[in-house]
């Protein structure tokens, strides 16, 4: 089950399912919300918000993707730690870390249903970035 339930949650950050909203909202349930503590604030977002943010993301930039550093699944619960990589439109050349993630998916019906979020601002130090991609952090030092 547990690895299941993996599999939802990486098909949802998939790079080539943001783009697909029939794709999307066949991996969040009716009831989805997602709990979002960010660097701007409190966030509580439902199904429809989710969907429009994703449909937002894509109208921005050139391309989008996670970068998932970290996945572990117990029981319906899935945590992951990521960071979001984006291309803008104006320099389709030019990719860059936007921001970092912590999440919790709780997942029902096969379904994300709520979720609990922490993200912070990428910044471009070195250490950073390395740390989301598993490298030895005392190489970067």
């Amino acid at each position: 089950m547990s690895s299941e339930n993996k599999n939802i949650v990486k098909r949802f950050y998939d790079a080539d399912n943001l783009k697909k909203p029939e794709v999307l909202q066949s991996l969040l349930h009716d009831d989805c919300q997602l709990f979002w503590n960010s660097s701007k604030g409190f966030l509580n977002l439902g199904r429809t918000e989710l969907l429009e943010m994703a449909e937002r993301l894509n109208a921005s930039y050139h391309s989008i993707r996670a970068e998932i550093s970290h996945i572990i699944a117990e029981g319906n619960e899935v945590s992951l730690r990521f960071t979001y990589y984006v291309t803008p439109i104006e320099d389709p050349e030019e990719e860059t870390a936007l921001a970092h993630f912590i999440t919790i998916w709780e997942i029902k019906d096969e379904k994300l249903y709520r979720g609990y979020e922490i993200s912070q601002l990428a910044d471009d130090h070195p250490v950073n970035l390395n740390s989301f991609l598993r490298f030895n952090l005392e190489s970067n030092e």
